[in-house]
Parts: structure tokens; C-alpha cells; sequence
């Protein structure tokens, strides 16, 4: 701005340096041609007011394009009409011709640029009045989603995710549905994740967000740190909606039921989240049926994530080998008379991988084998143990110390 200023400044001493010198130099040429006390036509300190009201308008046009001198009649001839204009350049002519006769010009202006200012600034707030008034107020829902949406898009949200996530039912609230955003974002998830989530279990955005925050607590304590628990709500975002009783029975029968250590269970809930949505005496059942049945010891449960699967594909599989003699159950001491296959090269695989690689069989023959067996099941006692014999951990230690 002082730059600015020194600028004009030194334009309008160059412009006053001009005039100066022409009226120099038109007296200078004229007084060397006449006679002394004549008036020189060509020179303006020798004109009559009439003839100086055009040169003034000129000076101070001049003036104007070089924007040196905040001209009072410029700047209200953009704001007024033009007869008020005409009005306005009359009255200021006028004042030019009287000092030109002799009065005060630098006085006047400054009156009348005073005078002016004011009536330009009253005539600027008369005009703007009503604009003011046309405005109509936003509605301050409006202006929360409008707030709402510009923070999704900040952290990551693309257009497409804001306008579905907005239209989820139940609708939720703008703000609501910002707070739980950010909450899970805070757990590690990234906003994809974080989309998909919320897509597959609209109830999250229903529940406060107090409850999410002593859930995702709660978790830690079971061992599901940041990366875990990011894992564990990309595949099971129920777990936040679920019943704090129902967690805790999956939690009592895999530590107390089957035996499993803190590490272990941790494991399990991250590797397999859906189990925490299993009947607990379907899971009890399912990790018997492996560890008496299979044979298959708590390490290898927990690392071939033995209990995602269904009891149904595991009985089917398993005793379909067992017919074939490529599967035998081992003995206490975890012998057997042929080898076993991996569990993975049972389970993890395809049924058509299963038959062609591990139980060497055709598809018609499993088939008929599948309607047979569920047939089976159906005319055999409602209790899952077979042979109504009652699995318990603790008999099996007790029968392993009378032994020894």
C-alpha cells in the first residue's frame, strides 16, 4: 500500500510539472511576439472564466485515466442518473469559473469532494437496502449438510460415497452420521472400508456414539489392537450392534469351554470374527467334534482357522474320507495307521480340488455319499455327539491320568 502511494503521489507531481511547463512555455512564446500589457490569446493565464472550463474539464479528465486524484464528480457519475450527472458537472463547472476569477479552487474542492463522498455513500446504502432485504435466509439444516458433506469429502469420501451414504435407511442424521464416520475412522479404517461397512450394517449409524466408543474399548481388551480390530469390522461390523451378553458367551466358551489362552482367543476373533455370531453350544460342539473325532490339537485349530467353517462341510468331508480309509482318527498318543491329510488339503480347497486331489473320488460318488449321510444324521439321536456319549476335556484329562 505505500508503494502504491508513492507511486500515485509521484504522478500527480509529474502531472502538475506538466501543467506547470505548458503554461510556462505558451506565456514564453506569446510575450516574446506582443507588446507589453497586451493578453496572449494562446495562453491560458490569460483566458476568461467561459474559456477555462473546457481546459479544466480536460485537466481533470486527464487526471481521471491516470486514477491520481480521487475525483468526487467521477466516481458519483457512475452512481447517479444522469440528470442528477448533468446537474452535478453543471454546479462543478460553475465552482471551476469562479476560481478561476480569482477564488480558492483547492478550498472548493475539497468542500465539494466532501459533500459529494457523502451523498455518493448515502446514495450507495440506499441502494444496497434492498438487496439486503431481497435475501432470503438459508434453512440451518441446509447449511449442517452442507458442512457435513464438505467434511466427508476432506477426509477422503468420494461424491459418489457421500450421496449413497446419505441416502441409507434408516436416514440418518447429518451430524450423526459424521460422528460415527469419524469414530471408525480413528479405529484405522480407511474411508472405503468405512463405506462398505456402513453399507452392509446401516444400524451402525443408529447407535450412540458413546456405545461405539466402549465397544471398540472393549475389544482392545480382548486383544484386537488397531490392525486387528480394523480387520475384524471390515468383516463383522455387527460386532459393534451385537449384545454385550452375546460376546460374552462366545468369549466364556472358547477360554472356559474349549480351553483356549488369551492369545488364542484373540487370534480366533480376528482371524475368524464370525464366530462371535455362532450359537455357543453349536461353536462348543464344532471344536469338539475336531479335537475328539479329527484329532486335531488348539494350535491347529486356531492356525488353519478350523472354526469358520460349517459343522455341516467338516462332518461331510471328514467322514467321507473316512469311509474311503484315507482318514483315521488318532490315537491318544496321536498315532495313526495311515497318514492324514492337511487340514487345509480339506478344507480350505474346493470340492472339486477335494475329490481330485485329496479323497481321489468322482462328484457322483460324493453326491450319493451327501444324501446318504444327511439321511443318517436325520434317523440318528437329535444330540450332535455320536453314540450319545458326552465330549468333556477335563474326562479326557482325568482317563489320561488314570492310564498313567
Amino acid at each position: 500500500m505505500a508503494a502504491l502511494g508513492r507511486q500515485a503521489f509521484q504522478a500527480q507531481v509529474g502531472v502538475g510539472r506538466w501543467l506547470r511547463s505548458l503554461l510556462c512555455l505558451c506565456g514564453t512564446k506569446t510575450r516574446n511576439n506582443l507588446a507589453p500589457g497586451s493578453r496572449v490569446p494562446g495562453c491560458p493565464l490569460h483566458w476568461s472564466g467561459e474559456q477555462l472550463i473546457p481546459f479544466w474539464c480536460c485537466v481533470l479528465q486527464v487526471c481521471d485515466w491516470h486514477r491520481l486524484v480521487p475525483l468526487p464528480w467521477a466516481r458519483i457519475a457512475r452512481q447517479t442518473r444522469r440528470g442528477e450527472q448533468q446537474r452535478t458537472s453543471a454546479s462543478l463547472l460553475c465552482k471551476l469559473t469562479t476560481a478561476s476569477n480569482g477564488g480558492g479552487l483547492e478550498k472548493l474542492s475539497r468542500v465539494e469532494s466532501r459533500k459529494y463522498m457523502q451523498e455518493a455513500e448515502r446514495g450507495t446504502s440506499l441502494t444496497r437496502c434492498p438487496r439486503e432485504k431481497q435475501r432470503t435466509p438459508l434453512a440451518p439444516g441446509f447449511l449442517e449438510r452442507e458442512k457435513v458433506i464438505t467434511s466427508l469429502l476432506d477426509v477422503g469420501f468420494s461424491d459418489v460415497h457421500v450421496n449413497e451414504l446419505l441416502r441409507l435407511r434408516p436416514s440418518p442424521h447429518p451430524q450423526q452420521l459424521l460422528d460415527i464416520i469419524t469414530e471408525l475412522l480413528l479405529l484405522g479404517l480407511n474411508p472405503e472400508p468405512v463405506y462398505v461397512a456402513l453399507k452392509k450394517s446401516p444400524q451402525l449409524l443408529k447407535l450412540p456414539l458413546m456405545h461405539v466408543r466402549k465397544r471398540s474399548s472393549y475389544l482392545r481388551k480382548l486383544g484386537l489392537g488397531e490392525g486387528k480390530l480394523k480387520t475384524v469390522l471390515l468383516c463383522c461390523p455387527q460386532i459393534l450392534t451385537m449384545h454385550q451378553r452375546d460376546i460374552d458367551s462366545i468369549v466364556g466358551v472358547l477360554k472356559e469351554k474349549c480351553l483356549f489362552t488369551v492369545q488364542q482367543v484373540a487370534r480366533i476373533l480376528h482371524r475368524c470374527p464370525y464366530v462371535l455370531q455362532e450359537d455357543p453350544g453349536e461353536l462348543e460342539y464344532k471344536f469338539q467334534y475336531a479335537y475328539f473325532r479329527m484329532g486335531v490339537k488348539h494350535a491347529d485349530v486356531v492356525r488353519t482357522d478350523f472354526l469358520q467353517y460349517s459343522i455341516t462341510k467338516i462332518k461331510q468331508r471328514h467322514v467321507f474320507l473316512e469311509r474311503l480309509g484315507r482318514y483315521q482318527t488318532p490315537d491318544k498318543k496321536g498315532q495313526t495307521q495311515v497318514p492324514n491329510p492337511l487340514l487345509k488339503d480339506i478344507l480350505r480347497v474346493s470340492e472339486a480340488e477335494f475329490l481330485a486331489r485329496t479323497a481321489c473320488s468322482s462328484a457322483e460318488e460324493f453326491e450319493v455319499f451327501k444324501k446318504l449321510f444327511a439321511r443318517e444324521e436325520e434317523e440318528g439321536s437329535a444330540s450332535h455327539v455320536p453314540d450319545n456319549k458326552s465330549w468333556s476335556l477335563d474326562e479326557e484329562a482325568e482317563e489320561e491320568e488314570e492310564e498313567e
